[in-house]
């Protein structure tokens, strides 16, 4: 366990080296979250429904998504793991003294939070400080906030548990492009990342409700500003527990399937 820990420690500071990526992703985030929310506000302006979610909470929402991006987004990815896949240097990874599911779960986790640590914190400043409609709001209570911690940090180990599914996919495909693709379009989307579970139609969140990506980024938001509340966000805590136990024992078992196959080129 040492052993990973320091990995994670390695990875993380490295990470933060990143400053001005950091600064540019920033920019992008903020700009990216005001186009959603004007989306969103001109659709409201002009429905006459019922409102599955308050504008309020689809702007917090919009927002939870931007400070987060790195916790939740499919796409965010480690090239050179993908280039030791096809390049048969996955050899040096395999004489290593430790498993290589833990290993890569433990670096892909570092970059995630290193990435995070760098944006949300000027990111959660600025959208505290906006105007209406524009402003982010509050947790309505600390129950919600704590339930959010929590859920957000299962999320975060679901999704680098359906990260390491595309990493070890490529063994079998040599594509990193088209595992990413497949995965991360189909997820993010019904994550709630394009159009929130709320307003999709309800055949659709059945299908969002029965699969683990949701679980990630919908699930905490909505704990968050209390659209889900505290009980019910009690229950989704043991589903999230559940696909994480899931995700990890399939992809330690198919981690061990390639490992079994994996012809390593070279002289």
């Amino acid at each position: 366990m040492k052993a990973y820990v320091s990995i994670w420690r390695l990875r993380f500071v490295n990470g933060m080296q990143y400053r001005a990526a950091a600064l540019a992703g920033m920019a992008t985030q903020l700009f990216f979250g005001f186009v959603f929310i004007m989306i969103f506000a001109a659709f409201y302006s002009g429905s006459s429904g019922g409102e599955p979610i308050s504008l309020q909470d689809l702007i917090t929402y919009v927002w939870l998504q931007q400070v987060f991006l790195s916790f939740i987004m499919l796409w965010f990815r480690d090239q050179e793991l993908f280039d030791l896949i096809t390049s048969g240097n996955i050899a040096y990874e395999l004489c290593r003294p430790m498993g290589l599911y833990p290993h890569w779960y433990s670096k892909l986790m570092a970059q995630r939070v290193a990435s995070a640590v760098l944006r949300c914190f000027p990111i959660l400043f600025i959208t505290f400080l906006l105007p209406e409609p524009y402003r982010m709001s509050a947790p309505p209570s600390w129950a919600s906030f704590f339930l959010f911690l929590v859920t957000l940090l299962l999320g975060l180990l679901v999704i680098v548990s359906i990260s390491m599914l595309i990493y070890i996919s490529v063994f079998w495909t040599m594509s990193p492009i088209g595992s990413i693709l497949m995965i991360s379009v189909a997820g993010e989307f019904l994550a709630g990342m394009v159009i929130p579970v709320p307003l999709m139609p309800q055949w659709l969140q059945s299908i969002a409700y029965a699969l683990p990506f949701r679980w990630t980024a919908d699930f905490p938001f909505r704990v968050y500003s209390g659209h889900i509340p505290v009980t019910e966000a009690a229950w989704g805590i043991a589903i999230q527990l559940l696909w994480l136990a899931i995700l990890v024992i399939a992809g330690q078992w198919l981690m061990r399937r390639a490992l079994r196959a994996v012809v390593v080129q070279g002289g």
